[in-house]
């Protein structure tokens, strides 16, 4: 079937899109300053802990039940989490680790085209011309933004090889959880909310098992670490913001979206990141700028609608 791209359901998942974009940028800068006290699945198991409680608590508020005849689609999210949260996420850790923050985003920018791809061929979801004209030009924006050399850029072919393989694993199962969370969310009544729960859970079966087969590489917090509440203050922080809200309106994106639209503007994070930056006192360059000028033609092309 394809898509337009008229009509206030789609604007609200693509507004919900770019709110998780923002989100994931905060807290970005959080867990760039808390990662390097935790080590990477630990940080993760924190946090999905947190998010996990606080999502429990707001079904429980709001009193949110979930559907009956349902067991195929929390199959399919509790899979997208193992496969989007559990693996992708720790390959893109991973990636971090051997190519640094740019190059690690940059390989990320191929996810909104690979689960596009993924959605036209197990979903039939097909895209008009505009669309794509939009998905390239915020691509393009993200790509020229994140690609420009820094500090941080690696040159040592062995970690540039190991970091590739991470970061195509991880663009790939960002891809495959995404198509996963969009089968099961278009084609049952589960809301965004218990869809988050469900991915989160998927996702913390799968990081407890890395922590059970990694553990020569994931060194246990010391207690002095655990007992400062600085410290748990930020991870809790971070977790409400990235984890908790981040995902839940990911997940509002691919009910009310299509999946390759939405996952566009879930690319957008980085772009939040530079008027962060700019307020930290980091020096913002003129190509940053045209990057996000760029990009943002792209998501006004989106924005301004499609005929089907």
């Amino acid at each position: 079937m394809e898509l337009g791209l008229l009509g206030g359901e789609w604007q609200l998942g693509a507004l919900a899109a770019l709110g998780a974009a923002l989100f994931w940028a905060l807290a970005t800068v959080i867990y760039g300053q808390v990662g390097q006290t935790f080590a990477p699945l630990w940080l993760n198991l924190f946090k999905g802990g947190i998010a996990i409680a606080l999502l429990t608590l707001t079904l429980l508020l709001t009193a949110d039940p979930i559907p009956s005849q349902v067991l195929a689609p929390v199959g399919l999210l509790l899979i997208s989490g193992v496969v989007g949260i559990g693996l992708g996420d720790t390959a893109f850790l991973f990636a971090l680790s051997k190519l640094g923050a740019r190059r690690t985003l940059l390989l990320e920018t191929l996810a909104p085209p690979l689960t596009a791809c993924l959605a036209w061929l197990f979903l039939g979801e097909t895209l008009p011309l505009r669309a794509w004209l939009g998905i390239v030009l915020v691509l393009l924006g993200v790509g020229w933004v994140i690609a420009e050399r820094t500090p941080d850029w690696v040159r040592d072919p062995a970690h540039l090889k190991q970091g590739l393989l991470w970061g195509v694993l991880s663009t790939l199962c960002q891809g495959v959880g995404a198509v996963l969370s969009r089968a099961a969310l278009v084609q049952s009544t589960l809301t965004p909310l218990w869809s988050t729960l469900l991915r989160l859970l998927g996702g913390m079966g799968m990081i407890i098992l890395l922590l059970a087969l990694l553990k020569t590489g994931q060194r246990r917090p010391t207690g002095q670490i655990l007992r400062s509440p600085k410290l748990w203050g930020a991870i809790a922080l971070a977790a409400l913001l990235g984890t908790y809200l981040g995902i839940w309106l990911q997940q509002t994106a691919f009910k009310l979206a299509p999946a390759g639209i939405a996952q566009t503007f879930l690319a957008t994070s980085p772009l939040f990141v530079l008027p962060l930056a700019a307020l930290l006192k980091e020096p913002i360059s003129l190509r940053a700028v045209l990057g996000v000028f760029i990009a943002l033609l792209g998501i006004s092309l989106l924005f301004s609608g499609g005929t089907a």
